[in-house]
């Protein structure tokens, strides 16, 4: 169950990520905690892989355990970085992947697929932790 989400719409205080050589730079990764979001009053924390490879600057991928998954492997998404830094801002994406803030410390990360929706809520502190694993390795820069 493998997406590829839309780019979000353009803002004006878009990011633009240079790319440099990938053989120097590791790639990043950040194991979290997130919330599977259901109808029951109760919900499951699963562990969550973020990842960033500097070869795909504009990607990031969110890889799910395997025991989520009906085929029993891994389930990996990937989507624009863009999207994932401007849903913490407000809600974006119109595609298979949708982000929004929920309140002040908490993010939903909507998978949109064949088999269904999954909405996962992050701790936006864990993401903005990982976004900013992201930039050290490239030139980031703000426009207004």
């Amino acid at each position: 169950m493998s997406a590829t989400a839309e780019n979000p719409p353009a803002t004006a205080t878009a990011t633009a990520i240079a790319p440099t050589s990938s053989s120097t730079t590791p790639p990043v990764e950040e194991r979290v905690r997130a919330r599977v979001i259901t109808d029951d009053p109760l919900y499951r924390t699963i562990p969550v892989a973020l990842r960033y490879a500097p070869a795909e600057p504009l990607a990031v991928r969110i890889v799910f355990p395997a025991d989520l998954s009906p085929e029993g492997t891994d389930n990996e998404w990937v989507f624009p970085l863009a999207l994932l830094e401007a849903g913490l801002q407000a809600p974006t994406g119109t595609g298979d992947v949708r982000v929004w803030p929920c309140g002040r410390v908490q993010a939903v990360v909507e998978f949109h697929s064949p088999e269904g929706v999954a909405v996962i809520q992050f701790d936006i502190a864990a993401l903005r932790r990982f976004l900013r694993r992201t930039y050290a390795p490239v030139a980031v820069t703000r426009r207004a």
